[in-house]
């Protein structure tokens, strides 16, 4: 689905919308682009995996033997890694979104010191507002309302350590 653009002058890898179907590709960004189901589910299967890693290998090699103890860390490493995680995810889409969503594009024809700027045709303009509008904001949105999640869920870990703990 690559499309080489004739009239472009933009290099191929810098165009907004080869970005966003790179980025689509990568082992990162492929799940985080899917159905939000599958999204979920491998979120899911990333923390619970971590966690019990991080179980493992805290009553291994640990004298930390207190079991809430032992999970209340283990969760806020679990949280703090996905957060991470989620962080870049949205980085990285919002910033193909924004390029794509952009009137103009810069670009670096070789090097840091020759940026130009290329200012999109209507056509090129629609297309690329048209797959940013509706195949990145969803994921955008997406890993937003997650990663406040996931600090909801770690301002909790907080409370019930400081109240209960």
């Amino acid at each position: 689905m690559f499309t080489q653009k004739t009239i472009c002058p933009v290099p191929f890898d810098q165009q907004p919308l080869n970005e966003y179907l790179f980025l689509k590709r990568s082992w990162l960004f492929s799940w985080s682009t899917s159905s939000t189901q599958s999204f979920l589910s491998v979120l899911f299967y990333i923390s619970i995996s971590l966690g019990f890693l991080l179980v493992l290998f805290s009553v291994i090699f640990t004298s930390l033997y207190i079991p809430y103890e032992v999970l209340w860390l283990d969760l806020m490493i679990v949280n703090s890694i996905i957060f991470l995680l989620l962080v870049r995810i949205y980085l990285g889409l919002s910033y193909v979104l924004k390029r794509l969503l952009s009137a103009t594009v810069f670009y670096e024809e070789s090097g840091w010191y020759d940026g130009q700027i290329w200012i999109k045709t209507s056509d090129y303009l629609m297309q690329d507002r048209l797959v940013g509008l509706y195949q990145v904001m969803p994921s955008v949105v997406r890993a937003k309302y997650t990663i406040c999640f996931v600090m909801l869920n770690f301002i909790f870990l907080l409370l019930l350590k400081f109240f209960f703990v």
